[in-house]
């Protein structure tokens, strides 16, 4: 199996080629300390797998090397080498001990030990590794570097857990940032900046920092509590439950970690089923679900932003316009830029016929995303019912709202054809009544037709020949004749109810 290399392999490499020039000084030795030739045949399996990147099948064959001969150092020393290619650094340690213990001059291993150390934060240590190599070896350029960089990272070290004691996160950040360059696998700076980020608001960096931590160190749960708490704080409930998930797999008894999974289930069930019946229209069921996920989560503002755009949306479709304005208008006042909730507050004011207004929103939600088909089809239909208001409204004509029913329509058809009714009118002017009774028949006609309703809506008048020119609709009687309730041959309308 060929595994990806890491970025610690071209360094790995180098100094194994430093050991491979050695190789023939020390192999007498070596295969005299094995004393088994199946030793040897893992050794030089693990090298030529080694040379090919296949680092996993490398591995396994140094293992039975190690077992096969446990007082060779150079087999701990080639392991170690796969160890550092794959990332595991914390496993090289141990083979580099070992190897040092057997072999206390063998300068590479001091030198992949130091540099190990130093990446862990172990500065003391480090240094006496690479001073030693230094002592040995004058020339060594990459151990004198080394050497002279422990002194001032450790002063700043101390100088950043200073500053994090009086509360200076951006001065802790801006400390750590080379130090943790130097020392990546240093749990503690990691931990201290991740924290800094947290005071200052940045969650995002913060997670990002705790993700190396809780790889570093084994059996974190804490980390992973900390981790999976962020994200609930940041709205990003799955990726909660993925975090407090693994440190439930470390502790399935651990308490801390039990009571915020069972939050967090039941809290990502409820956005899943409220996003769910909002698709599917199920608008009371969706304010009803919303109205569950504040009570679960009462105090996290990404999570109250959620639940009220629910709420907005649907109010907004269910025609309850007094509430999706409100809650339309608290989750713009919590997020000015939620484009959803512009969107909805747009056809709550269109419904409203507040045109005006709705153009408003639409041109902010046109501001924030300028290639959004559905503002663009709003902006739009807002503006072409702004100036069919200013002509002939057929909800007006008949008295009922925008969200009216068939049943609704037809009532209040029936109510307003005997007012005006020219044979029933008691009025003088007839023409008066005639004309009323042409406009209430009109709107009827166009109300009770879904297909003419919906044109109408979307701010064309199905019914004036002008607007319908070139749209196909040229055919239709009333465009060839107008529309006339009473018919050509004198008067002698009857009333349609159905």
């Amino acid at each position: 199996m060929r595994l990806p290399l890491t970025p610690d392999w071209m360094q790995t490499v180098r100094s194994f080629a430093l050991f491979l020039l050695t190789l023939d000084i020390y192999c007498h030795d070596a295969v005299v300390g094995a004393g088994q030739s199946e030793v040897e045949q893992h050794l030089e399996m693990g090298k030529k797998l080694l040379a090919a990147g296949q680092l996993a099948d490398a591995l396994s064959h140094y293992h039975a090397a190690v077992d096969g001969d446990p007082k060779n150092y150079l087999t701990y020393f080639r392991r170690a080498t796969v160890y550092l290619a794959l990332g595991k650094s914390r496993s090289a340690l141990p083979d580099l001990n070992k190897v040092l213990e057997l072999r206390p001059d063998f300068i590479a291993a001091r030198l992949q030990r130091g540099n190990i150390l130093l990446k862990q934060g172990n500065l003391k240590e480090a240094q006496e590794d690479f001073q030693q190599v230094v002592n040995q070896e004058p020339g060594n350029a990459e151990a004198r570097e080394k050497s002279q960089l422990i002194q001032p990272l450790q002063h700043q070290i101390d100088q950043a857990k200073l500053l994090y004691k009086q509360e200076q996160h951006e001065n802790v950040i801006s400390l750590l940032g080379p130090v943790i360059e130097h020392c990546p696998s240093h749990t503690e700076l990691r931990e201290m900046r991740a924290e800094s980020y947290v005071a200052l608001g940045e969650l995002g960096k913060a997670t990002g920092e705790l993700r190396q931590t809780v790889k570093m160190t084994p059996d974190n749960t804490k980390g992973y509590l900390r981790l999976s708490l962020l994200h609930y704080q940041m709205g990003e409930e799955e990726e909660s439950l993925e975090q407090i998930r693994e440190c439930l797999k470390l502790d399935p008894d651990h308490k801390e970690c039990f009571a915020h999974y069972k939050k967090v289930k039941k809290l990502a069930k409820q956005l899943a089923s409220a996003k769910d019946l909002k698709n599917e229209e199920k608008y009371q069921e969706c304010v009803d679900k919303a109205d569950q996920i504040i009570k679960t989560e009462p105090a996290i503002p990404s999570f109250i932003i959620r639940a009220k755009s629910y709420f907005c949306h649907c109010y907004s479709r269910m025609g309850s316009i007094k509430n999706a304005l409100e809650l339309c208008n608290q989750v713009l006042e919590m997020d000015p830029e939620n484009i959803d909730a512009l969107i909805d507050r747009a056809e709550a004011y269109i419904t409203n016929e507040e045109y005006d207004k709705a153009i408003s929103d639409y041109q902010k939600a046109n501001e924030i995303d300028p290639d959004s088909r559905r503002v663009k089809e709003g902006l739009n239909k807002a503006q072409k019912l702004q100036k069919q208001a200013n002509k002939k409204d057929y909800y007006k004509i008949l008295g009922v709202k925008r969200t009216a029913r068939k049943k609704e329509i037809l009532k209040a058809y029936r109510k307003l054809a005997v007012k005006w009714h020219p044979d029933k009118y008691e009025g003088d002017d007839k023409q008066k009544a005639e004309k009323m009774f042409m406009d209430i028949a009109a709107a009827k006609e166009v109300l009770t037709d879904p297909e003419m309703r919906k044109r109408f809506d979307s701010g064309e008048d199905p019914l004036d020949p002008e607007q319908q020119q070139g749209n196909g609709f040229g055919g239709h009687p009333f465009f060839q004749q107008g529309f006339n309730p009473f018919g050509s041959g004198g008067f002698n309308f009857k009333f349609n109810f159905n």
